[in-house]
């Protein structure tokens, strides 16, 4: 018999897949505990709808996604540090400066733990640091520290 996943299932698929599964697997557990439905007819356009939009969802979240580090690569991101005399920085600068540099600068609201820092920042400078947004899709961000 074949069904339509509703949800993900160990050792059967992920949800919007069809699979074939034995009649009594899922009459008395699949569907009853409604992880999955029949697949019939108009259950089959329905997931193709649900995919469809599922697609249409994701390519407007990976526009989005090209805009964002298209102005990331703009121009260096300013990060405004307390320094000693030598020019050396009074601890280090870290992910949550630069996230909050990004979002007054750039106007983009970027998740600290989205962000690894390539180099230690203990100086004055230009430094880079990476922003990974998943789905293999990252850039890498100039940053330039300041004396404030």
């Amino acid at each position: 018999m074949q069904v339509i996943l509703i949800q993900d299932v160990n050792n059967l698929g992920g949800a919007n897949e069809v699979v074939t599964v034995k009649n009594g697997y899922a009459r008395n557990f699949l569907i009853p505990q409604k992880v999955a439905v029949e697949a019939s007819p108009s259950n089959l356009k329905q997931l193709e709808e649900r995919l469809k939009q599922l697609k249409k969802k994701e390519d407007k979240m990976m526009a989005e996604i090209n805009k964002v580090i298209a102005v990331l690569k703009e121009g260096p991101v300013k990060i405004g540090a307390k320094t000693g005399t030598s020019g050396k920085i009074f601890g280090s600068v870290t992910t949550v400066q630069i996230a909050r540099a990004i979002r007054e600068q750039k106007g983009y609201e970027v998740d600290r733990r989205k962000i690894q820092v390539l180099d230690e920042i203990k100086e004055l400078g230009n430094f880079k640091a990476k922003v990974d947004f998943g789905n293999g899709h990252e850039t890498e961000l100039e940053l330039e520290i300041i004396a404030e």
